[in-house]
C-alpha cells in the first residue's frame, strides 16, 4: 500500500539513516583498518574479510527498516514484501530483463565513444581463468561465447543467488525510506532516496570499490568517485524506485538490483588500458549509465507515469502520484 501522507515523517527518515548509516560505516572502517578491499585476510577459498563483511554492510539497510519500525512503534503494515505477481508481473520483467538491456546501451554507446578500450581478445578475462587455474587449452569453445554464456547466467541465475543480500539493501532503500519520502512527490522522493543511497556506499568507494579496479589514482580520487557514485544511484535508483511504485512491491527492485550486481562486471572483461571509470562502462559511468539516464528522463517527463492503481480489499482505487506536490 502506497504511503498517504502530506508530511514527510522526519523523526523516522532521521532514524533510519542513522541506523542504516552508523554500522555500514563502522563496517567499513574495519574492513580499512584490516587491510582494505585489497589486502583483506583471507579467510577461506574465495572469501576474505572484506567480502564477508561487504555482504554484512548490504544488510544494513534492512536492519535499519525492521529497527525503526520497532523504536517508532510503527508496526508491521506496507513492508512491500508481497510480491503481487498478478498486478506486477509486467514490471518483474522489465526489472529481470530490462535491467541488462539499459546495461548493454550503456556499454555499447561507451564502447562506440571510447574504442582504444575495447578488447576483442578479452584479455583480462583470459588473464583471470589463467590465475584461478583453468587450462585455456581445454576450452571447446571461443572465449567470446564462454563471456556470453557467464552474462546469461547471470541474468537467469543472480536473482536467486543475490537475493538475500540485495534484499538487505532494497527492504531498506525501496521498501522503507522511499514511501517516507513520498510526500514530497514521486521524482523528488527518487532522487533523495538516491542521493541517500549514494552517500551509504562512500567509504567503501573511498577504498577504491567500483572505480579503482583498474586505477586506483583515478582522476579526483576518491571524491569524485563518491560523487558519480550519488550520481549512479540516483539514475539506478529512479529505475528501480519506479518499478516498486508500479508493482507495490520491492521484490521487481530485488530483481533487478541482483541482475545489476550479477553482471555489471562483464563489460570490464572486455576492456583494456586503464580507463577511467568515472564513464563506464559499468552502469555507475557518466557515460555507461546513459542506458538508464535516457530512461529515468523519460518517466520524468511522461505525464502520468507514476500514476499507480492500488487494489483496496475487493474495489480498485486510482492514486495518481504525479498530482502530489512536486
Amino acid at each position: 500500500m502506497l504511503e498517504t501522507k502530506n508530511t514527510v515523517d522526519t523523526r523516522r527518515v532521521l532514524i533510519y539513516c542513522i541506523i542504516a548509516f552508523l554500522p555500514a560505516y563502522l563496517i567499513a572502517l574495519v574492513i580499512y583498518l584490516t587491510g582494505g578491499l585489497i589486502d583483506s585476510p583471507s579467510l577461506a577459498a574465495g572469501l576474505n574479510l572484506a567480502l564477508l563483511l561487504l555482504i554484512v554492510y548490504m544488510l544494513t539497510p534492512a536492519l535499519a527498516h525492521i529497527l525503526t519500525r520497532i523504536i517508532t512503534r510503527e508496526g508491521w503494515n506496507n513492508l512491500y514484501l508481497r510480491p503481487k505477481l498478478k498486478r506486477g508481473w509486467l514490471f518483474w520483467l522489465l526489472a529481470w530483463f530490462g535491467t541488462p538491456a539499459l546495461m548493454g546501451i550503456g556499454m555499447l554507446v561507451y564502447f562506440l565513444l571510447f574504442p582504444q578500450n575495447f578488447d576483442p581478445e578479452l584479455a583480462v578475462l583470459r588473464e583471470m581463468l589463467v590465475s584461478s587455474g583453468f587450462d585455456l587449452d581445454t576450452l571447446q569453445i571461443p572465449l567470446a561465447m564462454l563471456l556470453l554464456i557467464q552474462t546469461l547466467q547471470g541474468v537467469i541465475l543472480a536473482p536467486i543467488l543475490n537475493a538475500i543480500p540485495i534484499l538487505g539493501e532494497e527492504f531498506g532503500w525501496r521498501a522503507y525510506l522511499q514511501p517516507k519520502l513520498m510526500p514530497l512527490g514521486p521524482r523528488k522522493a527518487l532522487v533523495v532516496t538516491g542521493i541517500i543511497w549514494g552517500l551509504w556506499h562512500a567509504p567503501i568507494i573511498a577504498m577504491g570499490y567500483n572505480y579503482g579496479n583498474f586505477d586506483p589514482n583515478y582522476w579526483g580520487a576518491p571524491w569524485s568517485g563518491i560523487a558519480m557514485m550519488t550520481l549512479g544511484t540516483i539514475w539506478l535508483g529512479i529505475f528501480f524506485g519506479w518499478l516498486t511504485l508500479k508493482a507495490d512491491s520491492v521484490w521487481p527492485a530485488v530483481v533487478g538490483h541482483a541482475v545489476l550486481n550479477g553482471t555489471a562486471a562483464i563489460s570490464l572483461y572486455m576492456t583494456r588500458g586503464t580507463p577511467l571509470l568515472l564513464l563506464g562502462p559499468t552502469p555507475v559511468g557518466l557515460v555507461g549509465g546513459i542506458g538508464f539516464i535516457a530512461f529515468a528522463l523519460l518517466i520524468f517527463l511522461i505525464p502520468g507515469a507514476f500514476r499507480v492503481k492500488d487494489v483496496v480489499s475487493a474495489s480498485e482505487e486510482v492514486i495518481d502520484l504525479a498530482t502530489e506536490v512536486d
